[in-house]
């Protein structure tokens, strides 16, 4: 069994992997085709509103935790 892990682990670390690197143009309507005939013409906006949706509010909590920390930073200095 750990034999097959190992194999797996060579694998995914090998040179195999790293074709993704070398994607062109062609490549990349490849991929768009194969996601439009996965999931359907009418499944993808919501896919990406979704996707656009997660990623704002991962930049507001980012900017909130930045915000916050900036604040103590201030407040720090101003009790000095």
């Amino acid at each position: 069994m750990a034999n097959n892990e190992f194999m797996l682990l060579a694998f995914l670390t090998s040179n195999y992997l790293l074709f993704i690197q070398n994607i062109g143009g062609g490549g990349i309507a490849l991929i768009l085709l194969v996601v439009l005939l996965l999931f359907g013409g009418r499944k993808i906006p919501e896919l990406m509103r979704g996707l656009g949706q997660g990623l704002k509010e991962f930049k507001d909590a980012n900017n909130k935790d930045d915000d916050s920390t900036s604040d103590k930073a201030s407040d720090d200095n101003k009790s000095k």
